[in-house]
């Protein structure tokens, strides 16, 4: 198992530079100029200085050098510098926003902590929920309960975020009065009332992304837990004496699991792509809403760095899937 888990981890590196390679190219591709808004008054000299502060009268290999650079965080040495004849900035490569004229990392930095309360809250939550649903709605096929869940989870399907997010702001928030209906980003947590304050702002958009989470995590438990329960495995389990909640924790769910850690550790990457539509709707400062600011400004810098992030979220959870099948079913070698 440690051998395929290094082996993968070097084979990631030559993945994510060919992602990031593709993701370079096709967006010097596209059509924009940072200078365009800049007003007619402006002297070119001093809107040619501006481009050469972005960055944007060097040649393109290396944009893409002082784009990956700073990506990663590495001290640039003298050898760089010589190679390329790149300033740099505080000792560091720093690549430019177009639309806010400032590191597009340590934008990126200051944004990933909402992301992380909000989007990654609500896929605990999901997670925590699905499961159960899942398994008891196996366990108990066509009962009540299991078609209780369908409906439930065929509504959550259905219904999209920017569906939702609006209509539990009209009925909280404007009809009700129970929760606020922005995220006031600008909060800070000092003692137990400016908890509940925080508290309170995030209920809604974990609701509305941990719905979506249950419902296709629990539909995913449930076929899994079908699949087996009916496995001789399981026969000769009940066979032995073994009791019903042994056989089916135990056994019948360790080996559901393995499909279901699937669809978790890739919906991780998914789920903060999908989460541009909630972060906007309740005003919540996060990735989602930064890259969607950035699509819009053509902010070509801050496109490719978050669009790079997705890109190492899926590499990584995929290997951390792969990683898990081997920990739940010890039929699988790597080695």
């Amino acid at each position: 198992m440690l051998t395929f888990t290094i082996r993968r981890l070097i084979l990631s590196i030559p993945t994510l530079l060919f992602i990031s390679l593709v993701i370079f190219l096709l967006l010097q591709l596209a059509p924009g100029d940072p200078m365009a808004q800049v007003p007619l008054t402006v002297p070119p000299e001093v809107k040619e200085k501006m481009r050469e502060a972005l960055g944007l009268g060097q040649p393109i290999h290396i944009q893409y050098w002082k784009w990956i650079v700073q990506f990663f965080w590495i001290e640039p040495q003298v050898l760089i510098d010589h190679w390329f004849g790149t300033t740099f900035s505080e000792g560091k490569l720093r690549v430019i926003s177009w639309q806010t004229r400032s590191p597009v990392m340590d934008i990126v930095v200051q944004r990933i902590p909402q992301t992380l309360w909000v989007v990654g809250l609500s896929y605990v939550v999901g997670i925590l929920i699905a499961l159960p649903i899942g398994i008891y709605s196996a366990y108990k096929q066509y009962s009540v309960f299991d078609q209780s869940g369908t409906f439930i989870t065929m509504i959550g399907f259905s219904i999209p975020p920017f569906f939702t997010g609006p209509l539990l702001i009209v009925i909280f928030s404007v009809q009700l009065g129970w929760l606020p209906s922005i995220y006031d980003t600008t909060h800070v947590v000092t003692d137990w009332a400016s908890f509940k304050v925080q508290f309170m702002q995030m209920v809604m958009p974990v609701m509305v992304l941990a719905l979506q989470t249950t419902a296709q995590i629990s539909r995913y438990m449930r076929s899994s837990m079908l699949d087996n329960l009916g496995q001789d495995y399981v026969r000769t389990a009940r066979a032995k004496g073994l009791r019903e909640g042994v056989v089916v924790m135990q056994h019948v769910l360790r080996n559901s699991m393995i499909p279901v850690i699937t669809v978790i550790a890739l919906g991780i990457p998914a789920i903060f792509g999908g989460a541009i539509i909630t972060e906007n709707v309740f005003k919540v400062n996060g990735i989602g809403q930064l890259l969607l600011t950035a699509l819009f400004a053509n902010d070509i810098p801050m496109v490719m760095t978050l669009t790079f992030i997705f890109a190492i979220l899926i590499v990584l959870f995929n290997l951390v899937a792969d990683v898990l099948y081997g920990v739940l079913d010890p039929r699988i070698r790597y080695d």
